[in-house]
């Protein structure tokens, strides 16, 4: 069989091996991490902080945590700080000229905002992680707990809770270096799947607890979440080509040019960007009302509508965010005017239109067309979860039906896979796919 073939293809290559075993041992010593629960709490007296994270808001920084951050563990604050300060410092590089001017100076400007970026999670992570103790500290006097008192407790954990983030991003790193590759997203994907089993097997427990028609409701639910997942591939892969055509050129006896060229831009140009703003902004009344899910504090009241994910209004103003990420993303990462430059530059032309001024506005009126409906088709899945905890199916499993969780799994898989292929293919091996190439994101997550 062609799995088998490409296995032992896999397996024949020594630094391919080496980088698999490498990533794989790496996700060992993260999940063991997730276990491991902060120095002076009782384990039996998180049932209040897991019935708080099984929805809302909370249930999505629990499931990028892998169910670290219900389980109060020293990683439990998990990546999302950083991908904060990389959404942080990626606006600072639009509004500051001096971070435009670190990231056109190549390898040494990125080393710099890399480290910058490394700086700013330190600073995000202390006051979330002495608001993550304080909501612990809720949740386990309501459990009937003994929680750990003094100043002495909370300086020692905030500071094992900035470490454990910041050793997470670090084995993230490594994987990137001495592994597969992306290496904060295949974290963040190892999160998420972390999740499925159990969330699989809640909702297989409560549609076979159904009267009748359980088992047949199970099996919808299956396809159509294959067919969200495969309209989700869609979205990460849709291009629209655009022909360009090169002038011939005579150095020497040799003629050059002449071939036609295609110029793909992709309808979801952002990837998973403006899903990401838009719940960092979504996530911004927590910061305000707490993590209390009381009903009748002040800020439930009048907010709660904001943290409620199955509500219309949060889905609505979600939705409407994305839409107008995606085309801020969109019109950040690309520039019309300098892919015009490059063709003219290179003796390149788009046939019928003169270069220039013209082929600028062209290339930019084609990317307003297809950004539209990758906009929608985001926002789209973005809603997904909302629509399906609508019609009876669990919370967890729910999350799995769209939304950022999606979009990181199959990105980051398409991604993985790419890269397999790649070094099958360096060493004239046959690759993943019979036909054509596996094609990713081209891009992290963050």
């Amino acid at each position: 069989m062609r799995a088998i073939d490409t296995i032992k293809n896999i397996w024949r290559i020594e630094d391919l091996r080496m980088r698999i075993g490498i990533t794989f041992g790496i996700i060992l010593v993260y999940r063991f991490l997730c276990t491991i629960v902060l120095p002076g709490i009782d384990s039996a007296g998180l049932a209040a902080l897991q019935s708080q994270t099984a929805g809302g808001l909370l249930s999505l920084l629990d499931m990028f945590s892998g169910g670290a951050f219900s389980n109060a563990s020293i990683v439990g604050l998990g990546i999302m700080p950083y991908i904060s300060a990389s959404i942080m410092m990626q606006l600072f590089a639009i509004a500051i000229p001096s971070f435009q001017k670190l990231q056109r100076e190549g390898e040494s400007g990125r080393r710099k905002i890399a480290q910058y970026t490394r700086y700013l999670t330190i600073v995000i992570l202390v006051p979330q992680a002495f608001a993550y103790l304080t909501n612990l500290s809720v949740q386990l006097h309501a459990a009937g707990a003994a929680a750990p008192t003094g100043a002495w407790f909370t300086f020692s954990s905030i500071i094992i809770l900035t470490a454990g983030s910041m050793f997470v991003l670090w084995l993230g790193e490594r994987i990137t270096d001495k592994g597969i590759g992306n290496g904060v997203s295949f974290i963040i994907m190892v999160g998420i799947i972390a999740r499925l089993p159990q969330s699989l097997s809640q909702e297989v427990i409560s549609r076979l607890g159904q009267d009748a028609g359980g088992l047949v409701m199970f099996l919808v639910e299956l396809v159509i979440m294959l067919f969200v997942t495969a309209f989700a591939i869609l979205l990460v892969q849709g291009t629209r080509r655009i022909p360009v055509q090169y002038a011939k050129q005579m150095i020497g006896n040799k003629q050059f040019g002449g071939a036609r060229q295609y110029i793909p831009l992709k309808v979801n140009a952002a990837n998973v960007m403006p899903i990401i703003f838009a719940q960092a902004i979504m996530f911004v009344p927590i910061q305000f009302i707490g993590y209390s899910a009381d009903a009748d504090s002040f800020g439930m009241r009048y907010f709660g509508w904001l943290t409620d994910m199955n509500g219309f209004w949060y889905n609505f103003v979600d939705a409407f965010l994305i839409i107008v990420f995606t085309y801020l993303y969109t019109a950040i990462t690309i520039n019309p005017k300098q892919m015009a430059d490059d063709l003219k530059r290179n003796n390149g032309f788009i046939p019928g239109i003169k270069p220039g001024k013209q082929t600028a506005q062209y290339i930019d009126e084609i990317m307003s067309r297809i950004t539209l409906p990758g906009a929608l088709f985001l926002a789209g899945v973005a809603v997904m979860p909302a629509l399906a905890k609508y019609i009876g199916i669990q919370q967890g499993f729910a999350s799995f039906f769209g939304g950022t969780s999606l979009l990181i799994l199959v990105g980051v898989v398409l991604d993985t896979l790419q890269q397999v292929e790649s070094h099958l293919l360096m060493r004239h091996y046959d690759g993943l796919m019979k036909s054509g190439r596996i094609k990713g994101r081209q891009g992290n997550v963050y």
